[in-house]
């Protein structure tokens, strides 16, 4: 399926009646399955007044990384610099957290609602360098519709 494609379904999810946490488990069930490079697809949100972010809807291998201070691994560096970050190759990557020995790459793109960062997703990959500044437009795209609904 390709990116166009996928926009419209996600447009369609983003508008169904279903809950906030179910349109954005549809999401990421929806990338996952449709990029066969997107092994692993979830969001990550702000926890309240903490500088931290929370593990919200996702599919893939379960992780341990429920909570994620700011500044820490790519999710976390990401709060903090409120700018997408693509990682090729996750091992030439200093303050980066494993989740699993088999990904070898990661972007994660931020959700903004009123100018403020409120979460992101993020996406793991067990290929190295797999994502283009297609993945990055498509990902920016989706976290605009998904800051719709939050």
């Amino acid at each position: 399926m390709t990116f166009e494609a996928l926009k419209l379904q996600v447009e369609t999810i983003i508008t169904s009646s279903k809950t906030v946490d179910e349109r954005l488990l549809a999401i990421c069930t929806l990338l996952e399955e449709n990029i066969s490079y997107y092994n692993w697809v979830g969001f990550y949100f702000k926890n309240g007044d903490k500088n931290e972010l929370k593990l919200g809807p996702y599919v893939g291998e379960p992780t341990d990384h429920i909570i994620i201070p700011f500044g820490k691994g790519i999710c976390g560096q990401v709060a903090v610099s409120n700018e997408n970050f693509v990682v090729p190759d996750v091992s030439a990557q200093d303050n980066y957290i494993a989740c699993s020995i088999t990904v070898k790459a990661e972007i994660v793109i931020p959700v903004f609602v009123n100018g403020e960062n409120i979460g992101q997703i993020d996406i793991d990959s067990n290929t190295t360098d797999p994502f283009t500044s297609e993945d990055e437009r498509f990902l920016e795209f989706v976290c605009e519709k998904v800051a719709d609904i939050i």
